[in-house]
């Protein structure tokens, strides 16, 4: 990773490796983490000797658009020195540490938290073949070759991270990356068809800067706010206040960790039916499953009547870090040895 783990704000990748990297040592494998100096991770063995990129943009008045390639090139030159020391390699970040990993003779899996359908992840299947996919749902297993499937595990997090709100706010909340494809634009529909306040979080995506600026901004009032980026205790304030959380998204989500996030702090969700939603969104129990703003419009007051203590077991039922670990840690195990691997008995995950 050329991102520190766990993230300070958002960052869903990062998040994950961390909170699974702690799980694995909570039940106790050995880890290491091929990460950033500037990474916050306790118990476990880190490797990396560069900063992050994020430290480079806070400390250095222009960062030139080489700098993610040469901190790309430190993280493999780490791999390659030490990755074999282990008896599990998961990688999470770039295709490259694929080139490095499938030569170190080990048991090699990978996460990927974007989706699987589109070509740069065909061709990888097919120069890969004996790297084992992890899947994080099983609307993403299905653009997943069965050949290179190794299970499916969905995301977790520790179950003390968030507490159960009361929702006493009343408003409507949305979090995530200002983007066509996360939709706040719906998110804002929505709340103004029904009067409620909207809060809005999340950053401005670097890649569509103008969806911003030429769609939110503008619709920006005493009504709708937009709160930037949140941390975690911004986001047990915004997520335990809010009436319900909008997730109208408009592309095929592979997971979608801002819905466990809100259901954590007992909050139910309104999603759009698109991608992983409904795996993780249980219809009329933590939340509503729609089609279209018109339906969440005619089944938004059916939200405010889900039980929230309900919504909270849930959560801890289904999306706990330690659940991952276990699941992720049988995967391992169960995966058949790909023909360049040494004999392992997968006691030693390294994320």
């Amino acid at each position: 990773m050329i991102h520190p783990v766990p993230p300070q704000t958002y960052g869903g990748t990062e998040r994950v490796i961390a909170d699974l990297a702690d799980a694995q040592v909570a039940q106790g494998h050995d880890v290491t983490v091929f990460c950033p100096a500037d990474s916050a991770l306790d118990g476990l063995t880190k490797v990396g000797d560069y900063h992050s990129l994020s430290w480079h943009e806070r400390h250095a008045s222009n960062v030139p658009a080489g700098l993610p390639a040469v901190l790309e090139a430190q993280l493999l030159r780490d791999l390659l020195e030490h990755g074999g020391d282990h008896d599990v390699l998961h990688l999470h970040g770039s295709a490259h540490a694929s080139a490095i990993a499938g030569k170190l003779g080990l048991p090699v899996f990978r996460t990927i938290h974007w989706r699987a359908d589109e070509l740069d992840h065909h061709e990888h299947f097919r120069a890969f073949p004996d790297e084992r996919i992890i899947a994080i749902s099983h609307s993403q297993a299905k653009s997943v070759p069965s050949a290179s499937l190794a299970g499916v595990a969905h995301h977790g997090m520790p179950s003390s991270r968030y507490r159960l709100g009361d929702g006493r706010g009343g408003y409507l909340a949305f979090l995530g990356r200002m983007t066509d494809q996360k939709r706040p634009d719906r998110a804002i529909e929505l709340a103004r068809s029904s009067g409620r306040v909207l809060k809005l979080a999340g950053p401005i995506d670097p890649g569509n800067p103008a969806y911003f600026e030429t769609v939110v901004r503008p619709k920006l009032d005493d009504a709708t706010h937009h709160l930037g980026n949140v941390n975690d205790e911004q986001k047990q304030d915004l997520l335990g206040n809010a009436g319900a959380l909008i997730f109208p998204i408009d592309w095929p989500e592979p997971f979608g960790l801002v819905m466990i996030e809100a259901m954590a702090c007992g909050t139910p969700v309104i999603a759009w039916r698109e991608g992983s939603v409904a795996e993780v969104v249980e219809d009329g129990l933590t939340g509503i499953v729609v089609g279209s703003l018109k339906e969440a419009t005619e089944r938004l007051d059916e939200v405010f009547t889900l039980d929230r203590q309900r919504i909270r077991d849930r959560f801890e039922e289904r999306f706990s870090s330690a659940r991952m670990a276990r699941q992720i840690l049988d995967i391992y195990r169960a995966a058949p040895p790909s023909r360049s691997s040494k004999e392992s008995s997968a006691r030693s995950p390294s994320p």
